[in-house]
């Protein structure tokens, strides 16, 4: 894993196909780059969780509460584009650590909420500081533009790729 980028690949830089050296198409350069994208992703994600030794699949939700607070498991499964059963499982894993605890909505007494504990928020918080540094370090080279330009960017491609969200939380 590279910990640092100079400056942000070229638009021109396209791959080409292994077993021709054609360039791709665009499309097929498209998903390329997000399949790097999220092998980049997942390795960042691995070192983080070393670093904090803690299972990966937690740091997401953890994050998503310390943003947004006590929310329901189907808003979660919705919000990390996961079904409810993966995220009720990740839920479950976080409570019996001590990180997460399922309290009684107070809008809709037959719902429950799950909100961070004082040590899952501690471990959100620290989780949050090692992303900062991460984040710092990778993108060293890169000027606010270029970041700027880039989560547009990504922000487009995610918004084309997401399912109709009345859809997704009925799977």
């Amino acid at each position: 894993m590279r910990s640092t980028l100079a400056s942000p690949p070229a638009a021109t830089d396209a791959p080409t196909d292994c077993s021709t050296g054609t360039p791709n198409d665009a499309a097929n350069d498209l998903v390329r780059a997000l399949e790097e994208l999220a092998r980049a992703q997942r390795e960042a994600a691995a070192q983080l969780a070393r670093d904090l030794d803690r299972p990966r699949a937690g740091l997401g939700l953890l994050r998503l509460l310390e943003r947004c607070g006590a929310v329901q498991v189907s808003d979660v499964a919705t919000r990390l584009r996961v079904d409810v059963s993966v995220a009720s499982r990740q839920v479950s894993t976080l409570v019996d650590a001590g990180y997460v605890r399922r309290t009684v909505d107070d809008d809709d007494r037959r719902a429950r909420t799950i909100e961070l504990t004082e040590t899952g928020r501690h471990l959100a918080a620290e989780s949050s500081r090692q992303i900062a540094l991460l984040v710092a370090r990778t993108f060293a080279g890169w000027t606010g533009d270029e970041l700027a330009t880039a989560t547009r960017t990504i922000r487009a491609v995610a918004a084309t790729m997401t399912p109709d969200q009345e859809e997704h939380h009925a799977r």
